[in-house]
């Protein structure tokens, strides 16, 4: 499958989500000055088997980003390659370097490529704190199964 029909495919998956919600449409993402970095980001998170990942739009609720994502890694270590993918990936995409956070825990590791704020759990941690009920359970958003 080539790396654009995988980003068509991921970014046209329908949720998965709480009552009340809706999915994300796909031209919300393509229209999202993030969406490039979105792909990309999702993209990484495929092929380095995270779980769960959940893109919320924050256009006109913050301005913060334009997009978040949530996902999980199983273990630290699973959190800490995932983490480091992703910094390589936007590097050698020609974004400017994220500044990352939570690293050498990597319980929870946030990556910050300024319109996109990338979230990457383990899976106790994502649940302590719900970032999906806070940013997004009013909110339409996309979830994906990794």
């Amino acid at each position: 499958m080539s790396a654009s029909s995988r980003e068509d495919t991921a970014l046209n998956r329908q949720s998965i989500g709480e009552a009340g919600t809706e999915p994300l449409p796909p031209a919300a993402l393509t229209d999202n000055p993030a969406a490039s970095g979105i792909a990309l980001a999702l993209q990484v998170l495929d092929d380095m088997k995270a779980e769960d990942a959940t893109v919320i739009d924050l256009v006109g609720k913050t301005s913060l980003a334009d997009a978040m994502i949530i996902a999980s890694g199983r273990v630290n270590r699973h959190v800490a390659s995932i983490s480091d993918s992703l910094v390589e990936a936007f590097k050698k995409a020609g974004h400017e370097t994220p500044k990352v956070e939570g690293f050498p825990a990597c319980d929870w590791v946030l990556i910050d490529t300024g319109d996109l704020i990338i979230h990457i759990f383990r899976p106790e941690v994502r649940q302590f704190y719900n970032l999906e009920k806070m940013w997004g359970a009013d909110r339409p958003r996309e979830r994906l199964d990794g």
